[in-house]
């Protein structure tokens, strides 16, 4: 039977099975609509128990993907998520988001184990619109905002190579670092030959996702060689390219490198958490009013404030807290957490 929801319903028993499930694999919404193959919109408010239309073709694709992960990350019972079994949870099996969260007195509080931010869902939209279309894109952002986690993140899918780049790799290092991504035997040859040979198997190979993190260390004001052979490859073969760097990147194509530019699909700058995604994330814990503006700056300050800060802040702040017994998060708290930090 398949169980229509509406807005203001509670989420079904599928729902709530399935966002047990991620929890436990530590994955995530915007994962999961990519290896279903439905669009992240629809996962979301089907979890949610908000979908308004019919639920059929969600219902049936977490289904498949419950029985195909429930060997690994089931709960032992055998339950199979077919069509016929009717999408019932085993009893016991829901919990609550962050979003439900409450302040538990007497227990310390959990870090979020990932959290979708705009930022992170954008990333993700933007690498599966390069993989699907053969697109060429660009992430930009300062250090700290999350730009890598939600790359790696990504890179778990299928024909997916990730690429973290740095200042003393020369055209040859990248290309080997290619080679060795796709299962290339690396015989060696001239550069051209290299280029040669990759571009065959993305050829044969179709659907591949090429990331190129921290692409800004690939050029200089001597040389963009390295983002040429980027595009040389993107221009030859059907596959999809992301480059990933700090704002200069943005700044320096631009000014010196045009064709490539003129050549971008998809482009997302990061902003960082907003505050009501900082109030979604420390959902759960019991912080004082002056703590909590003080870890707000940590979070979103124009100068320095940024995910990564926020993230150091808080694994201290709970080794402060273990260490005095305390649940509660008051600016003494995150000063003391603070000077065990090189700000």
């Amino acid at each position: 039977m398949t169980d229509i929801t509406r807005e203001g319903t509670q989420p079904s028993e599928l729902a709530l099975a399935v966002t047990e499930r991620l929890k436990k694999m530590h994955g995530n919404k915007a994962e999961l609509a990519i290896l279903i193959g439905c669009s992240r919109s629809m996962v979301s408010q089907y979890l949610a128990g908000k979908y308004q239309s019919n639920p059929e073709t969600v219902e049936n694709a977490l289904r498949k993907w419950m029985d195909e992960t429930e060997a690994e990350y089931g709960d032992g019972s055998g339950t199979v998520w077919s069509e016929d079994a009717g999408g019932e949870a085993p009893d016991g099996q829901a919990e609550r988001g962050p979003e439900e969260a409450q302040p538990q007195p007497g227990r310390l509080p959990e870090k979020i184990r990932y959290f979708e931010s705009d930022d992170f869902n954008k990333v993700i939209g933007l690498c599966q619109s390069c993989q699907e279309d053969t697109g060429l894109g660009i992430v930009v952002g300062r250090s700290g905002l999350g730009k890598t986690y939600a790359l790696q993140r990504y890179a778990k899918l299928p024909r997916v190579c990730y690429l973290e780049c740095d200042d003393t790799m020369s055209s040859k290092d990248m290309l080997e670092e290619i080679e060795e991504r796709l299962g290339l035997l690396q015989d060696g040859g001239t550069i051209h030959r290299r280029v040669k040979r990759i571009r065959e198997f993305l050829r044969i190979n179709h659907g591949y996702l090429l990331i190129f993190d921290e692409a800004d260390k690939l050029m200089n004001k001597y040389t963009t060689a390295k983002l040429e052979i980027i595009r040389g490859i993107f221009d030859k073969v059907d596959v999809g390219i992301v480059i990933a760097g700090e704002p200069r990147l943005e700044t320096d194509l631009k000014m010196h490198l045009t064709r490539f530019a003129n050549r971008l699909d998809f482009y997302h700058k990061m902003h960082g958490l907003t505050r009501d995604e900082l109030a979604e994330y420390l959902a759960g814990w019991d912080i004082d009013e002056d703590a909590a503006a003080e870890l707000a700056q940590r979070a979103y300050a124009a100068r320095g404030g940024c995910f990564r800060l926020l993230d150091r802040t808080l694994n201290n702040v709970l080794r402060v807290l273990k260490e005095r017994g305390e649940t509660k998060v008051t600016l003494e708290v995150v000063r003391e957490a603070s000077g065990m930090m090189m700000l």
